[in-house]
Order: structure tokens, then sequence, then C-alpha cells
């Protein structure tokens, strides 16, 4: 059984003490329910540390993410971050290809694959995004587009690193804009996912690798995407930004 992941993606979010404050209220809400989820939050970068030490300090059982990274452990690319920086101040998980990465800063499959490789050849877990544009989704094409991405985004991986990796579908639609895609609608993508690594890695890293949703996921929709068979949890953007409404998804999840 595989086990429910929720993992807040803050963006470009909160402050340091911002940060501090709402990690503060998050931990004080967490109980024992929390050991059956992998709970993760991803604050910006300058404020990893920070959040680390909170939840260090109450032993909360929530791990910390990093938004982006770059493949290279270092060099001349100026505002980068490498991988050792942010695992040496605690993160254990990182985003990559997320849609607005792609969309506004010109992320690839390619540079996506090499930042997946990365983490896993230094023992992190990545959260690989992938997802269709409106005008896609109208096409009819968005499985094909979706498989294809998944199918690029893990090139050259063994099937049991693959069986390791979280896969976030977000329909790019349904980011920021108050619209959800149904449950049938992300289950239908979702197990598309799960099938495309069945194709090329087995079965069994199928039945492992957990696949997220994320566009607008909140607690009042919760229990019914994180219902479907092949939805695994969530990459929770707005609502992470709430403790009440973040703490709830977990609860969700947990259950």
């Amino acid at each position: 059984m595989r086990k429910p992941v929720i993992a807040g993606n803050w963006k470009m979010n909160k402050t340091w003490a911002q940060s501090v404050l709402l990690v503060q209220s998050i931990s004080n809400r967490t109980d024992d329910s929390w050991e059956s989820v992998d709970v993760v939050v991803c604050p910006a970068l300058c404020n990893i540390k920070a959040v680390q030490s909170v939840f260090d300090f109450d032993r909360a059982p929530i791990a910390i993410g990093a938004q982006n990274v770059h493949w290279e452990a270092e060099g001349a690319y100026t505002g980068e971050a490498s991988i050792p920086m942010i695992k040496e101040i605690g993160a254990t998980y990182c985003i990559v290809g997320h849609s607005e990465r792609r969309e506004m800063f010109g992320e690839t499959d390619s540079m996506v694959n090499k930042k997946v490789h990365a983490l896993i050849q230094a023992g992190m877990t990545p959260i690989m995004c992938v997802g269709e544009s409106l005008s896609i989704r109208d096409e009819g094409t968005y499985v094909d587009y979706v498989s294809k991405q998944v199918s690029a985004g893990l090139a050259g991986l063994d099937a049991s690193h693959v069986a390791s990796c979280i896969i976030a579908y977000e329909p790019i639609w349904a980011i920021g804009t108050g619209r959800t895609a149904t449950p049938e609608q992300a289950q239908e993508v979702c197990s598309a996912i799960r099938a495309q690594v069945a194709a090329e890695y087995g079965d069994q890293a199928a039945q492992s690798v957990r696949v997220l949703y994320g566009g607008s996921m909140k607690p009042a929709n919760a229990e019914e995407l994180i219902g479907q068979p092949d939805i695994d949890g969530g990459l929770i953007g707005g609502a992470s930004l709430e403790a009440e409404d973040f703490c709830d998804l977990v609860k969700v999840a947990a259950r």
C-alpha cells in the first residue's frame, strides 16, 4: 500500500518571519495520525533553514523540500542553488518541472530529467511535475502529452529509482484559477501516468511510484480526489499557506 503524500508548495510567498509563524502553527496541530502520511513543506529557498529549525525543535513529523534546484553540484550558474546546498540545510525532497518553471523560465523535459537524475543520485526524492495547458486539454490530446512528459522526465532511470520518485499531475488550467479537475478527470490522467510507468519500468515500479494531484486541491474537494485509486495525495499551492487548511488536508490523507 502506497503511503500518502501531502506536499505544500509555498511558491514565492512568506518572509522569514512569516514562514516561522506559519510552520509553528502547523507544527502545533500535528498528532500521531501524521505518521501515516509523508508531509512535506516547500518554502522559499532562503527560508528552508528557519523552517527546518522549527520542525527539528518540535520533533514534528514533517519533511522539507525545495521548489527548484540545478543539476550541477557547483559552477558559474548565477542565481542557482545546487543539490549539496539544499541538502545541507535540511531539504530531502525537491520539486522539479513545475509548470511555472517550464512556462516562465523555459525549463525543458531534458532539464527536468537532469534534475531528477541528480536528485536520485544524491539520495533525495524528486517531486516531478507534469500537466497540460487548457488548449491541449481542449484538443483532447492531454493523455498522450502528459505520458510523453513522464517518459522524458524519467528517461535513463532504472525501475527501482523510478519507484522511489513522486510524480505530481498538475493540470495547468486548474492552478491558481479556482478551477479544479473533477475526480474523474484527475483519475483518468493519474491512471495514465501509472500505466506509462508500467509500460516502461514494469508493474512493480508502477504500483510503488506515488502520483499526486496538484491543481487547487483544498479541504472541500480533497476527500474525493484522494479517494481515487491512482491519486496518492496532493501537491498543494494556496491551501498550504493557511495552517488550518493544510492540516485539514493531512487529516484527509491520513484516513
